[in-house]
């Protein structure tokens, strides 16, 4: 076959109404868990990064990991997991949002891929954080739980700061986290479960939007300069690569506001940059960023090699055979 023939034949993307939905969500869920258990461990220090301050506990992303796992061994690493594995559904959400945004803007926006995809992923953030932020604000806590507790101390009773109380960490998981959401509603209401919605809306939907948009661009750009029978998935999976590193930078000031809204409790984006300002003068652009980085980069990798491999075993029989891997 020619090197013209394949250029024609070959589906750089896999359209939605091109797949079976009955394989692609279920296997989509599937991978976004497999994906976000492995990973969690650097979403917890990114977090503890962003919430400490002039670096008061942990000097960077390994100082950290040694630490919580010397102090708090590896279930302190996977600390408000459960609560944080909610995610899966609104990770569903979030694709099936994507995609069908993608596949309605299509009449509109042909001609403008990258266009069409910064749309597709600002919409499908959205949908994705009106469902997880009430657990990602209990997960966060939970996350937090092990930064008051004193060295070497043998005592069940660790101050929770943020909410003002004391929890007793000799219950079970499940009854620890059902206190610290009674807290949250008792001081705030319901509107506590959604503390710093506003600006996880306007740092992920931002970050959603570009993270596509590179991603369309960066595989355009590759699909160019490399020889046609480089694997596409390999192609694909450098460019979500890319664009995680680049969105990352972009972005890591908004999502620290973001850890701090809904942690510490603030209620202006403002004054917590300002806060922050304060504390950290230019320092605040890089706090948590190398875990985020990190996390951006690995969470990217294992998306998009879970995503598009998922995406070509789903495919409809007609299209079978202009995939390629």
């Amino acid at each position: 076959m020619s090197e013209d023939t394949i250029t024609r034949s070959h589906l750089s993307t896999i359209e939605w109404d091109m797949m079976d939905k009955t394989k692609f969500l279920p296997l989509s869920m599937l991978s976004s868990f497999s994906v976000r258990a492995t990973l969690y461990p650097l979403t917890l220090i990114k977090t503890r990064l962003q919430i400490q301050k002039h670096g008061e506990l942990y000097k960077g992303l390994f100082d950290a990991a040694n630490r919580i796992y010397r102090s708090e061994g590896i279930s302190g690493l996977y600390r408000g997991f459960w609560v944080s594995s909610v995610q899966v559904f609104s990770g569903v959400a979030y694709i099936g949002a994507y995609e069908q945004t993608r596949f309605m803007t299509a009449p509109y926006l042909k001609n403008l891929p990258e266009v069409r995809s910064l749309v597709a992923g600002g919409v499908a953030s959205v949908c994705g954080q009106t469902i997880i932020v009430p657990f990602d604000v209990v997960s966060q806590h939970l996350m937090m739980l092990g930064l008051s507790n004193p060295k070497n101390s043998k005592d069940k009773i660790i101050f929770f700061r943020p909410l003002g109380v004391n929890l007793d960490t000799s219950k079970s998981k499940f009854h620890i986290t059902l206190d610290i959401a009674q807290c949250v509603y008792q001081q705030d209401g319901l509107k506590g479960f959604y503390r710093g919605y506003i600006a996880s809306v306007c740092t992920y939907a931002p970050n959603s939007a570009l993270w596509w948009s590179f991603y369309t661009i960066f595989q355009e750009q590759l699909e160019k300069r490399l020889p046609l029978n480089t694997s596409l998935l390999f192609t694909q999976s450098i460019s979500g690569v890319l664009a995680g590193f680049t969105t990352t930078l972009m972005t890591n000031p908004m999502d620290t506001i973001r850890a701090r809204l809904q942690v510490q409790r603030t209620n202006s984006i403002i004054k917590t940059f300002k806060s922050l300002w304060d504390e950290e003068k230019m320092m605040m652009f890089t706090k948590g960023l190398s875990a985020r980085l990190v996390q951006s980069i690995c969470f990217s990798f294992t998306i998009i090699l879970g995503y598009e491999s998922i995406k070509r075993v789903s495919v409809l029989q007609e299209y079978k055979d202009r995939v390629r891997w």
